[in-house]
């Protein structure tokens, strides 16, 4: 597995504006989104692409285009929900499948309660969304789904991640075709499993407490 941490002043200034607790919910979707555009231009710098020949209107001559099977773009909901938006920007032509996943707050393993992608997954590349890699049971289930239906090419794009979540991945998904992109790793967990410094609950400050 690889991890890339996106060093970048814009990526930095976002980031600390998401931290703060003061801003409010309409300003942290809309900065979410904006920080994901940044991290997708650099999660897809290997992404796969054919050659094309075209005619501009001075002469003729070769460009490249995404190949096929297209990408897709996988948001883990609910949180993941907020960062769509920033991919499908970058990836207009992707498709576009999604996991609903639960944390067990007593065992903090996750549990998927529903799916929507194809069967096969095979020749694809995969983006996974979700803001929080923390303790990595999350990402591990949703990435080994996606394998076993034959993705051979799947980066977590995530806003931020704990050491814990990284060693978890590591372990776990040692050996497999994974990338993981964020905007910083954080110090640690605390006992609640919370990023630390973190930015608190991601889906909470996009969306509210409901539910």
């Amino acid at each position: 597995m690889r991890i890339h941490v996106v060093d970048h002043p814009l990526v930095a200034h976002k980031l600390t504006t998401l931290r703060d607790k003061r801003t409010d919910s309409p300003t942290f979707r809309r900065l979410a989104d904006e920080l994901v555009t940044l991290l997708a231009y650099e999660a897809t710098r290997d992404v796969r692409t054919e050659q094309v020949d075209i005619e501009t209107p001075v002469t003729t001559t070769t460009g490249v285009r995404l190949s096929h099977p297209r990408p897709m773009v996988v948001p883990i909901l609910r949180a993941g929900l907020g960062m769509l938006d920033g991919m499908v920007r970058l990836l207009p032509t992707a498709e576009v499948g999604f996991m609903g996943m639960v944390r067990n707050e007593e065992t903090y393993e996750a549990h998927t309660y529903a799916t929507r992608m194809p069967d096969d997954l095979s020749g694809r590349q995969v983006y996974v969304v979700d803001p929080m890699l923390a303790t990595g049971g999350t990402l591990v289930a949703a990435i080994r789904e996606l394998i076993n239906r034959g993705a051979d090419d799947v980066t977590a794009i995530c806003l931020l991640a704990a050491p814990e979540g990284v060693a978890v991945m590591e372990r776990e998904l040692a050996g497999a075709p994974v990338t993981v992109v964020t905007a910083a790793v954080d110090e640690r967990l605390n006992e609640d499993r919370y990023i630390v410094p973190g930015l608190g609950d991601a889906g909470d400050r996009m969306y509210g407490t409901a539910g």
